[in-house]
């Protein structure tokens, strides 16, 4: 969902929005339904005052009839056709009033002889396209066609609302589609994150993204500058820095053998991997961009690793499956190894080291003192112990360095004399049985 949160929000003040105009719309036409009906049902004033005159005064049918007439009111003359229309017609609204009791049934032309005060109830109905009025008594009834009155129509405000809720789908189709951009440049983004360092963020147009993307634009070409500037020095000073080692390396053979020649090359040695690390502390800087990830065996990484120690095999003890693999950049996961290895060599007892796997965990095992300091000092560049003269401060700090872009852990603990260093996936992910 938060990869998405603007545009959830969005929509859903699209919803809300459309659901508050349709809400507010459903009640006005309600209230104004309800006051034309009112309206309407006025009119029964005048037919429950004809009724009554025509009752007290005892006038004909005929002159009922021209009085109702007169307000665009007539009486249906089939009696089957109004008893089918009071049944099936709509009730718009019904009251009741007191008039003279009427003796006759109900009828096209009924008599009506007062006798006493009933209640008699108008109804308004509605049916097809017209309005009709019923006067129910006891013993009788008459049903009463309006002509002049037509059923309520909410054209107006069907019409007011779909041009309301138009411009409001209008609207937000439009931030939509400038939030379009958006996307794109999300998907740039995460492109220029992985490495691929020509991404262009450079975008058309003069508003808020645009402005924003350009501005990416320049900050992506002052970074790109920086890193060819970076690794042009890099690239001069590792020349600059191997060239007089490689010729003092030479110099120093020519020396009669003895405490100073191997004074020199111990001095170049360090020199040289003090170089080679320093290359590898920028290449981790810099996020690894080269790295090569492919699935290798483990044996054949820690083989590989032990060439680079430089160490006797017998001073590596494994116990590895042969089948266990591992999606690793060869160069720099031999690396990681080999620097647990260098490490085991300068501080362990009996200058030796086991590694064994366990549950998708790498173990590097050697007899030793335990840590003056917890792991997280270590791991930190050119850190070191106060008794330590052949270390950098570099080597735990490149191995917690390499485990991260294989995402996997460096962890520590110290048992009955034995230092136990572990490789361990951070996310249950890295070691594979083929």
């Amino acid at each position: 969902m938060g990869r998405h949160a603007v545009l959830l929000t969005v929509m859903f003040a699209f919803a809300v929005t459309i659901f508050s105009v349709s809400y507010i719309f459903l009640e006005f036409y309600k209230l104004n339904r309800e006051q034309y009906v009112n309206n309407t049902f006025l009119k029964y004033t005048v037919i429950s005052r004809i009724y009554r005159e025509h009752m007290q005064t005892r006038t004909s049918t005929t002159m009922l009839e021209a009085n109702l007439a007169l307000y665009n009111l007539y009486t249906i003359a089939d009696a089957k056709e109004a008893k089918k229309i009071a049944e099936e017609a709509k009730v718009l609204k019904s009251e009741n009033f007191q008039a003279m009791d009427d003796t006759t049934s109900f009828q096209m032309r009924p008599r009506f002889n007062a006798q006493s005060v009933v209640e008699v109830r108008i109804t308004m109905l509605q049916y097809k396209d017209f309005i009709y009025f019923l006067l129910q008594s006891p013993n009788s009834g008459v049903l009463l066609l309006d002509e002049k009155i037509k059923p309520y129509r909410a054209w107006n405000i069907l019409y007011a609302y779909l041009v309301l809720v138009s411009s409001i789908m209008i609207s937000y189709i439009l931030i939509f589609v400038r939030l379009r951009p958006l996307q794109k440049l999300r998907k740039k983004i995460r492109d220029f994150g992985a490495g691929k360092m020509q991404t262009s963020f450079k975008m058309r147009g003069e508003d808020e993204i645009a402005v924003i993307s350009n501005e990416l634009e320049n900050t992506r070409q002052k970074i790109c500058t920086l890193i060819e500037s970076r690794t042009l020095f890099m690239r001069n000073i590792m020349h600059e820095l191997k060239t007089p080692i490689a010729k003092g390396r030479i110099s120093a053979e020519m020396l009669e053998s003895g405490k100073q020649k191997e004074r020199f090359n111990r001095i170049f040695l360090r020199m040289e991997s003090l170089i080679n690390e320093f290359a590898l502390v920028e290449e981790i800087s810099t996020g690894f961009s080269h790295a090569k990830n492919a699935e290798y065996r483990l044996i054949d990484l820690i083989d590989g690793a032990i060439d680079l120690a430089m160490v006797e095999e017998k001073c590596v003890s494994q116990n590895v499956d042969s089948t266990l693999k591992i999606l690793a950049d060869y160069n720099l996961f031999s690396t990681a190894i080999k620097n647990m290895i260098d490490n085991a060599m300068k501080y362990s007892y009996d200058k030796h080291i086991a590694i064994s796997t366990h549950e998708r965990e790498i173990w590097f095992e050697s007899r030793g003192e335990r840590l003056n300091h917890s792991l997280i000092y270590y791991v930190q560049p050119f850190t070191k112990d106060e008794n330590s003269r052949d270390s950098f401060g570099l080597g735990l700090y490149l191995v917690d360095a390499i485990l991260h872009t294989h995402n996997m852990v460096l962890a520590y603990e110290h048992l009955d004399g034995i230092n136990r260093f572990i490789f361990e996936p951070s996310r249950k992910k890295g070691l594979a049985s083929a």
